[in-house]
């Protein structure tokens, strides 16, 4: 069993999630499986599992890296629309509030490099903002160390799937950096993992039971 608090994380992490009294399982075998040292993993699990926290981990351990080292790395979270970037960037916002790293959130509105991106340690982007920022040339792409992709499932997508899978494609071959899939859904997990030279974590743990049953004629029957 591992604890929040045993983690070689910043400060801010610790103090954050003190209140938890241990890593739920998805999250452990994330660990287990070289997420603190930058390895790729594809992590699969039920809805409220804890999979963000997993992608929380990773950002915190990033961000260690600039305390400690005095560079200037940084993440992507990319979501698929806009309410989740919303969502996400509320949360993080919350969690680094009072420290040094800045978290920045850029949505497909605007076509343009949006210089202010730059000076952000965190970026919350959906996969089409981010395509633009690449067909721009940002300069501080290079810098990226860490990318999440929520909802990683949505590869098969016929209309955000295609941009997704370009986008990946482009930076496994340019900057190479740590990759985190995040789904409760896929179909070939382990042809996924393998295209994203990821680990495989799977886990069927959920905080509520899921039950099965038919509702017909105003009458609920579980199996």
């Amino acid at each position: 069993m591992i604890k929040p608090n045993s983690l070689n994380l910043p400060k801010f992490f610790k103090q954050k999630y003190s209140h938890f009294e241990s890593l739920t399982p998805i999250q452990e075998k994330t660990v287990n499986a070289g997420l603190l040292k930058e390895k790729s993993i594809l992590a699969c699990a039920p809805t409220a599992s804890g999979k963000t926290l997993v992608a929380t981990m990773a950002i915190a351990n990033i961000l260690k890296q600039n305390e400690e080292e005095s560079t200037n790395h940084k993440t992507i979270y990319l979501v698929p629309l806009k309410a989740l970037a919303s969502e996400k960037y509320k949360e993080y916002q919350s969690l680094l509030t009072n420290t040094p790293h800045k978290v920045a959130m850029a949505t497909g509105d605007i076509d343009s490099p949006q210089p202010f991106l730059a000076k952000a340690d965190l970026l919350i982007l959906t996969t089409e903002k981010l395509d633009s920022l690449m067909r721009h040339s940002v300069s501080w792409l290079k810098n990226v160390k860490t990318v999440v992709i929520d909802e990683i499932h949505l590869l098969n997508d016929p209309s955000r799937g295609p941009t997704l899978e370009i986008v990946l494609t482009i930076l496994k071959e340019r900057i190479k950096p740590q990759l985190i899939g995040l789904s409760a859904t896929i179909g070939n997990p382990e042809v996924l993992a393998s295209w994203l030279d990821a680990t495989l974590v799977q886990d069927s743990w959920r905080p509520v039971t899921l039950k099965k049953g038919t509702y017909i004629n105003k009458e609920l029957k579980f199996y």
